[in-house]
């Protein structure tokens, strides 16, 4: 089955788990708990989680899935796997629980090492993003329509620059991150994946993420920047990979819009030169 015949199905799935996280968002009333790696999950992440699963073995009976809710998989399985369903069923957590509204479902398809399909769909707005290798990327606003999305490309001289943070990032220490003889604007919003998303369909120009993610925090938003002209790097400036290592913790990142920026003189030394381990 060839990408193009996947998205409309894998569309459905993302909408669905939204609806579903979308319903018990409403309601208020829901289990949560912290797990292993100090992380919150709630009851709606586990029934995301269940229905995503299910619907992508109904569909793609032979492709495997690898869930944050379920990652407990050995990389000596995982390289066997030439192909497989990389998501996170509820991405933003701490925004549901937080009552923010900023969260999404995250569906990518990873070949040989690489994210060729990406689906982001956010319940509370009712917006979907998508992409698909060598098919440009899109968004479906909640009246239905789909419009081509693509990156914000800068023209000497350079103006202000946008920046999406995150509402729990300090805005001081985010400014030291980027060169002080730029001019920043910033955008605050909660999950990782609306604020790529929003670099994606040039609402901002960067969003530079420095802690603890998952690859499932950026498979599928990796296409969909790739796919609308932007990029996501480590802070060596070099992309990211998956399910090359046991651990599927990323390294710092930093999504752009145009990489043609001078990003080494915009990135303070620190940053630059930062990763996880």
């Amino acid at each position: 089955m060839t990408l193009n015949h996947l998205i409309p199905d894998v569309i459905d799935i993302a909408q669905a788990s939204g609806r579903l996280i979308l319903d018990i968002y409403q309601q208020g009333q829901f289990e949560q708990h912290i797990k292993s790696d100090n992380t919150p999950v709630t009851s709606a992440d586990l029934a995301a989680n269940q229905l995503v699963i299910e619907q992508l073995a109904l569909l793609t009976p032979d492709i495997p899935v690898l869930s944050e809710e379920d990652a407990n998989i050995s990389l000596t399985e995982r390289s066997q796997w030439p192909r497989y369903w990389l998501i996170d069923p509820l991405d933003g957590t701490q925004e549901f629980i937080a009552g923010s509204g900023d969260f999404a479902t995250m569906i990518a398809l990873i070949d040989n090492n690489k994210p060729v399909m990406g689906v982001v769909y956010a319940p509370v707005s009712g917006v979907t993003y998508y992409a698909a290798q060598g098919q440009g990327a899109h968004k479906i606003t909640a009246d239905g329509e789909t419009c081509v999305i693509s990156t914000n490309k800068h023209h000497s001289p350079l103006r202000a620059l946008t920046i999406a943070i995150s509402r729990r990032q300090n805005i001081d220490t985010t400014k030291a991150r980027f060169d002080s003889q730029y001019q920043y604007d910033l955008i605050e919003l909660g999950s990782a994946s609306l604020k790529a998303c929003l670099v994606a369909e040039g609402g901002a120009d960067c969003y530079l993420r420095l802690g603890p993610t998952g690859e499932w925090d950026t498979a599928a938003t990796q296409c969909i920047v790739e796919e609308a002209g932007g990029r996501i790097f480590n802070t060596h400036i070099t992309p990211l990979s998956y399910n090359l290592r046991q651990t599927l913790e990323n390294p710092n990142f930093i999504v752009l819009g145009d990489e043609q920026l001078p990003w080494a003189s915009i990135l303070t030394a620190d940053d630059r030169l930062m990763t996880a381990e």
